[in-house]
């Protein structure tokens, strides 16, 4: 790792800080005592791993700012890397990975990077040390040594100083090879085990060939015999079903007459009701039309008395409109009055509050004579305040260093005290350890013997395994062969077809060709190649029944493999954990052994802070310059109390300079109120005037308006009356529209009741034929049995005995099945013997490498 660039921002000691590494081979970094050279060795730390000095994570923090962030730019394994951390107080830290994805030609320009960071700070965290392969401890025993820590590695125990120089020499690959030849060996010896299963399998199956042909033959005859019974049957099954399908199609179509009987009926009665209907309306129309003459009458003078109304209506809106005026007239005067009404209440108002604050002012005006005592009064506690002043300038200085060096002794005995608190817990936690070696050591060989087992049941789960893909593989073939099967069943099947079609004539004496090859064949020969066809039809389909049962078995096989799978995975869910745990003990039980060292230190250093605590000697240097600083404060004899007393009397007497700024105000304010009572006076008679005047005007335009509503004359009594006499001629109208309505749909109705009567006899026509149909269907039915119970018992015997067959031609298949793996297992018997060499060889191998890979081989 090569540094390039570190930028700090509120990093313990640092405020902001940028250092450059470019051009550097080696550098050396000094000062003096705390100006800050680890702080930037802390912030490349704690910039890549998050780890530094500080107690807290808030303790790397500039003090008295809210956020820390280091910037970090290094090369590794030829590539740039920049690592940004912040830290916000009291919050969380964020981490940000980057790379460079350009190479700059010249120093100004700036490198470029893409972001590489993971979700979250952790996944980033161990992202960062995928990349560097280092992690923390190994770097403050390695390339860093931190400050009073430089003899770290050998303080540390033997088990970790091995880890350390282990992670430095990268002696974990040879762990990782070591498991993974101890994988592969153990893969290994599962094959062999499952192979020599497998050899005994077969070697058992090979046993089993005597009685195979016997048993084949006595079944190919016993299927012959249930062959031709069943072709019988079959050919008896198909006449009856002929003579039941005429009569079902004689049971649908008396179904289908029934049905449209029904229909026709409900037709004949809805067009019945229809043509009712309409003759009733026809009836109604005629009834208006003969009231022609009176309905025009009546109507006539209905639109009299509306042309007297539409007048009076005229005259009605002209009076309104009048009226109105006159309300607007009367709502403008009177806003107008209010108006001024207003405006000279204001200006009574403002008269009244001159009178008053004219009143005020004089009663301000007679407090003089006290105020000019108390601006005396005011001076001399001014002047004995400004002495104290100087005094406190003096003392001041001294009472914040006595202040900073009383907290400084503070802190010194409140961190001994934690300090002391720190070592009497550490006391007792490592007490606490060391008794419970006894329980450690025995829960480690108990977590050791679940380890053991688990690992014994995951040698089990991957045969499990390897037992389910060799059936898979299995199977796949199996099915390969069914497909091939089917497809020469289905072209068997065609073949057979074109025979049996293409059967000549007993009568015929010339020889039709043969469908297969355009061969003329007789019928004896065509006869024997049916025969053939039929033959391999029948051995082709006892083939699939064989493939179907092993394909059955092998699935079953199956599912049970991965039931067990599961079970077996379920269980050894628990084996990381345990692992885990066995690591974590072991680690517990190596560091009790260094505890008794590490507690008798605690104990020495516990004692040494007590008597420092006790006896008080801790920051004599401190000490010294505080009693110093009590002498000369002593001398200057300064008191804050009385500094606060004269402050107080100052506040006192202050009242005067408020008091002495009222009197000018007052004496201002005075001049001001003999200027504006004058304007205040005419403006108010003005208002007073001008109201006089607006009610003599509103008067006169009122009479104005009462004369206009005069002339205009209308009469609301005789208005209401037309109105009366209107609404009950208002029925008039309404016969008027019904008279106009009856002489436009008169002769549309008439044409309807012709169009209901002729559809009406044409439905009853259609309904006698239909019942003529129906009886004849039923007159069929009677004199045809129903042979729906012998097709029934019939098909039972038929399906029974095919039950019966396809189990006879499940059987023959097995057996010729079994005759044809006799030669394939003996094939499979060398091959697997010659694969089983093989395994054993390279399993030794395996146990060779992964024993040359361990702690007592290679490391």
């Amino acid at each position: 790792m090569i540094p390039l660039r570190l930028v700090l921002k509120n990093f313990l000691s640092y405020r902001e800080a940028t250092l450059s590494f470019q051009g550097l081979h080696t550098a050396c970094i000094c000062g003096a005592n705390g100006a800050g050279k680890s702080s930037l060795l802390e912030a490349i730390a704690w910039a890549i791993w998050g780890e530094s000095r500080a107690n807290s994570e808030d303790d790397v923090i500039h003090q008295g700012s809210a956020e820390a962030l280091v910037d970090f730019t290094f090369i590794h394994n030829q590539q740039t890397y920049r690592i940004l951390r912040s830290r916000q107080r009291s919050q969380s830290t964020t981490l940000d990975l980057q790379v460079a994805i350009n190479v700059p030609a010249t120093p100004s320009v700036p490198l470029q990077f893409r972001s590489l960071t993971a979700k979250g700070v952790r996944a980033t965290q161990q992202l960062i040390l995928d990349h560097l392969r280092l992690d923390y401890e190994t770097f403050v025993n390695s390339a860093y040594l931190r400050q009073g820590r430089a003899d770290e590695f050998m303080l540390k125990r033997p088990g970790e100083r091995k880890q350390i120089l282990a992670d430095l020499l990268k002696l974990t690959q040879y762990d990782e090879l070591a498991e993974r030849a101890r994988d592969q060996s153990r893969h290994l010896k599962g094959q062999i085990e499952l192979l020599d299963r497998n050899l005994t399998q077969i070697q058992t199956q090979l046993e089993q060939q005597a009685g195979i042909d016997e048993a084949r033959s006595q079944l190919a005859s016993t299927l012959a015999q249930t062959q031709q019974q069943q072709t019988f049957d079959t050919e008896q099954l198909q006449t009856l079903q002929a003579s039941q399908q005429q009569r079902h199609t004689w049971q649908q179509q008396l179904s289908w007459q029934q049905q449209q009987q029904r229909v026709l009926t409900q037709d004949c009665q809805r067009l019945q009701q229809e043509l009712t209907a309409a003759q009733q309306q026809q009836q109604d129309l005629e009834a208006w039309l003969h009231q022609e003459a009176a309905i025009a009458a009546g109507y006539a003078q209905f639109q009299t008395l509306q042309t007297q109304e539409a007048q009076l209506s005229a005259r009605f809106k002209t009076h309104q409109l009048a009226q109105t005026q006159r309300q607007q007239y009367l709502q403008q005067q009177a806003e107008q009055a209010a108006a001024l009404q207003t405006t000279i209440q204001h200006w009574q108002a403002q008269l009244e509050a001159l009178h008053q604050q004219a009143a005020e002012i004089q009663q301000t005006l007679r407090k003089a004579t006290t105020v000019e005592d108390g601006l005396k009064s005011l001076q001399a506690a001014r002047s004995h305040l400004h002495q104290l002043d100087q005094l406190q300038l003096q003392a001041a200085p001294l009472l914040q260093r006595r202040q900073q060096l009383q907290t400084q002794l503070d802190r010194n005995q409140a961190r001994l005290s934690a300090r002391l608190d720190e070592l009497l817990a550490s006391s007792r936690q490592l007490q606490l350890q060391q008794d419970r070696q006894p329980d450690l050591q025995v829960a480690v060989l108990q977590v050791s013997d679940r380890i053991q087992t688990l690992e014994q049941r995951r040698a089990y789960q991957q045969q499990v395994r390897e037992k389910g893909l060799e059936r898979r593989n299995f199977m796949e073939r199996l099915q390969i062969e069914q497909r091939n099967y089917e497809a020469q069943l289905a072209d068997i099947e065609q073949k057979i077809e074109l025979l049996q079609t293409d059967t000549p004539d007993a009568t015929d004496a010339t020889y039709l060709p043969c469908p297969l090859c355009d061969r003329p064949l007789d019928e004896h020969h065509r006869a024997v190649v049916l025969a053939k066809h039929q033959q391999h039809h029948a051995e082709i389909l006892n083939q699939l029944w064989v493939l179907r049962e092993q394909l059955s078995a092998s699935e079953r096989e199956i599912q049970i493999l991965r039931q067990e799978y599961r079970e077996l995975e379920q269980e050894l869910h628990q084996y990381p954990t345990e692992l885990e745990r066995r690591g974590q003990l072991q680690a517990q039980l190596q560091a009790i052994i260094g505890v008794q060292q590490t507690l008798t230190q605690v104990t020495t250093e516990m004692t040494a802070i007590e008597r420092s605590l006790q006896q008080g000697e801790y920051a004599t240097d401190l000490q010294a310059e505080l009693s110093l600083l009590d002498q000369r404060l002593q001398e200057l004899n300064y008191d804050e109390k009385n500094h606060a007393l004269a402050r107080g009397d100052v506040d006192r007497w202050r009242w005067a300079e408020i008091k002495q700024a009222e009197l000018k105000q007052a004496q201002r304010r005075q001049t001001q109120i003999e200027q504006r009572q004058p304007d205040l006076e005419m403006h108010l008679a003005t208002a007073q005037q001008d109201l006089e005047q607006l009610h003599q005007t509103t008067a006169l335009q009122l009479q104005n308006f009462d004369q206009q509503l005069a002339d205009i004359g209308y009469n609301l009594e005789q208005h209401n009356a037309l109105q009366a006499a209107i609404r009950s001629e208002q029925v008039w109208q309404l016969r008027y529209q019904e008279l106009l309505r009856a002489q436009q749909h008169y002769p549309r109705m008439q044409q309807r009741v012709q169009e209901l009567t002729q559809s009406l006899k044409e439905r009853q026509l259609a309904l006698q034929l239909n019942q003529a149909q129906t009886q004849t269907l039923l007159n069929n039915l009677e004199q045809t049995p129903d042979l729906q119970k012998s097709i029934l018992t019939l098909e039972q015997r038929l399906q029974q005995r095919r039950t019966e067959l396809d189990e006879q031609l499940a059987a023959l298949g097995r057996l010729e099945q079994q005759q044809q793996q006799f030669a394939t297992l003996t094939t499979q018997q060398d091959t697997l013997s010659t694969e089983l060499k093989t395994l054993q060889r390279q399993y030794r191998v395996y146990h060779e490498l992964a024993q040359a890979f361990g702690k007592n081989g290679i490391q």
